[in-house]
Parts: C-alpha cells; structure tokens; sequence
C-alpha cells in the first residue's frame, strides 16, 4: 500500500488550464453508496464556482446585446466589425458552458465522456479564438493609426476561416487527455497525461501562446499610444484610459494563469512536490479570473470602438497638417 501510494503521488499531474473546469481536492467529500454527491464547499472548489458564476451573469447578457445591437459601428471598417462581431461570438460560446463547469465545481462531472471531450474542446477552441481576435484587433488599430493602412485588401473572410482553424488546432490536445476519474465517489472530468513530456509540451504550447498574444497586444497599444502623444493638438485623457486598460486587464486576467503554469512546468522537471501542491491548490482560482476577459471584452473593445474612430479621424488630420507645413 505504501508503494502504491508512494506512486500515486509521482503520477499526480500538475494542473494547467485543461482543468480550469475540473473539481480539485476530493479529501473533504464523503458520501455513503449510493447516495447522491453533496456540494463541496472547499475554498477552491467554492471561488472559481462565485467567479464563474458572474461571469455568467454579466458576459452573456453583454455579448448578446453586442450581437443583437451592435453599438456605434456605422463608421467601421467591415474588418473591424467582423473581428469585433467574431469577439462577441467567441466570448458568448464560452460562456455558455459555464453553468455545467459550476455544476461540476461543486458536484462533480456526472455527464458522459463525450460530453467531458466535446465541451472542454468548445471552450478551449472559444478561448483560443477570443485570445486571436483580441490580437487581431490590436495590429489592426496599431496598422490604422501608426502606419495609416486600412487593411481594406485583407479578406475577412480567409482572416475568420484562418482564425478559427488555429484555434480548432491548438484546442486538439483537449480531446487526447481529457478523461473521466474517480476518487473518493467523486466523479471527475480532468486531463489524464500519458507522459510527463506530454504534459510539459501542452503546458508550454498554452503558455508560449498566451505570452505571445499579451507581449503583441501590448506592444501594439503602446506604440499606437506613442504615436497619439506626437499629436501636440491631441490628448484625451479618456483615450489614455482607454489603452490603460487594455492592458491591465489582460496582464490581471492572463499572466497569473501563465505563471502558474510555468511554475507547473517547473515543478514537473525539478520533481518539486511543494511547488506542485501549490500549483494544485491554486490552480482553479487564478484559472477563473480568465473568464473574466470574456465579460470585459464588450466593454474594451465594442463599446469604445467610437473612441478609436475619433483617434483615426485626429491621427489623419495630424498627418495632413504636417504634410502641408513641410
């Protein structure tokens, strides 16, 4: 028993993003057979499970009122509507899944395989299409307002299609580990990694990804800011709050989730088990806080898309003043 033990332990994998939605520790879960799973009120379990909950709350009635109304777009470009129309679909399709995940938060997974596969993919293949939109958007603001190009020959079209299917690639390692376990009478919908290499490779394709979707985010806002602030004739602090926020909210809601995972990854390779317990034990609750991106995107992005018409429509006239001076 002691072996067997010893090797349970050795096996346990880290958990990275694929088990945002599944339950964690099991030790205060008992039932007798045959009586149906009480709640779990574990701090682990309880705050992704409020978390998710408001996002529910707040990111499905905002993304439908995107879809349905779509605000202050008549002065769009029809790229930039697709991609902020493709935002909102993306975020609603992930949140949508919600209610099951909080289901199983607290009650474990008590639906089928197929099911533990297919919606994880869902959510996996929204998060990666939202993370690629997001990015999308960022080089295109940068492209309209550093450089004056409309990107008006791009295909929108084949831009969506090509979006979608690096999306649906990168989600495929959801379909090849995620599997059914049960501990302790508590049903589980979790990854089951075949290797630690296999593990680590999936956990560094998420991270390597999600940095560099923040890292082109960033810098593309940073350089659109610099570009404003050489428009002597223009500062609008609301526009500086505006990028301000974009990209805190991104480094808030992503960073500490692809910290945990490189310190997965390192616990892993350094057979550390202290820092694989604390990865374990706060893995759900940074994980949840990047549902929260979904609930904000209607805010950052649809909302103010007027305000970066404004800040077009001065860079133009900036730049057709310093042609007629020189």
């Amino acid at each position: 028993d002691v072996c067997m033990c010893a090797r349970s332990t050795t096996l346990a994998p880290t958990r990275s993003m694929d088990q945002l939605y599944s339950t964690v520790e099991t030790s205060n879960f008992s039932s007798s057979p045959g009586s149906l799973p009480h709640p779990s009120w574990d701090y682990r379990n309880l705050v992704p499970a409020v978390a998710l909950s408001l996002c529910f709350s707040v990111g499905v009635p905002g993304n439908i009122s995107v879809i349905i109304l779509r605000p202050n777009w008549e002065h769009l470009s029809s790229l930039s509507q697709s991609l902020m129309l493709n935002l909102a679909v993306s975020d609603l399709f992930c949140l949508l899944t919600l209610p099951l995940w909080i289901y199983a938060l607290l009650y474990g997974w008590t639906f089928s395989l197929v099911s533990c596969k297919l919606l994880t993919y869902v959510v996996y293949c929204s998060l990666y299409g939202s993370l690629l939109t997001v990015t999308g958007l960022s080089i295109q603001r940068y492209l309209l307002v550093v450089h004056q190009l409309s990107c008006q020959r791009i295909q929108k079209r084949l831009l969506l299609v090509l979006l979608w299917l690096v999306a649906l690639i990168l989600s495929i390692p959801t379909l090849v580990v995620r599997d059914l376990k049960t501990e302790q009478q508590w049903p589980d919908c979790q990854a089951q990694y075949s290797s630690d290499a296999q593990q680590v490779a999936v956990m560094m394709t998420e991270t390597v990804f999600g940095f560099a979707s923040f890292f082109t985010v960033a810098l593309a806002y940073v350089f659109l800011r610099k570009k404003l602030n050489q428009a002597a004739f223009f500062n609008n602090p609301q526009t500086t709050r505006l990028i301000t926020s974009i990209i805190v909210s991104f480094f808030v809601l992503w960073v500490p989730y692809l910290t945990i995972n490189v310190l997965g990854v390192a616990a892993i390779c350094l057979k550390n088990e202290e820092l694989l317990k604390f990865c374990t034990k706060t893995g759900n609750i940074f994980r949840s806080l990047t549902f929260v991106n979904s609930c904000l995107n209607p805010l950052l992005y649809t909302f103010t898309s007027c305000k970066f018409c404004a800040i077009l429509f001065c860079c133009k006239i900036n730049n057709l003043n310093y042609k007629i001076c020189h």
